[in-house]
């Protein structure tokens, strides 16, 4: 056995309050001063928030940007796939030759009205 003798238990005991109510939490004394900051706080802290919040918006525009290539390229092939369908109706009714003929047109008419 140990000769060092057991460490003292660290319960805080309470005191009795006055009223019997032993169950309420205690009070803590008010100090209506005491959450109140410096103005070197106080701006320092509304940068790092302003901060945060651009860094939000970026991720946010990024985000956005990405989800707008996203659609634009769905409607791109979109538009591909209707094109394509068109020049195969037409293939079927005349010469395949002409077609491509009609495709070369239509493609530089495109170029000079955008």
């Amino acid at each position: 056995m140990s000769s060092e003798p057991s460490a003292p238990s660290t319960n805080v005991v309470k005191s009795v309050r006055k009223n019997g109510k032993n169950w309420h939490n205690n009070k803590k004394p008010f100090r209506p001063n005491s959450g109140l900051t410096s103005y070197a706080k106080r701006v320092e802290a509304r940068k790092q928030h302003e901060a945060i919040k651009e860094h939000e918006k970026e991720l946010r525009d990024e985000k956005e940007a990405e989800r707008q290539a996203h659609i634009q390229r769905i409607k791109d092939r979109r538009a591909a796939k209707e094109e394509k369908e068109r020049y195969e109706k037409m293939a079927e009714k005349m010469h395949r030759k002409r077609v491509e003929r009609l495709k070369r047109r239509e493609k530089r008419n495109k170029m000079l009205s955008s």
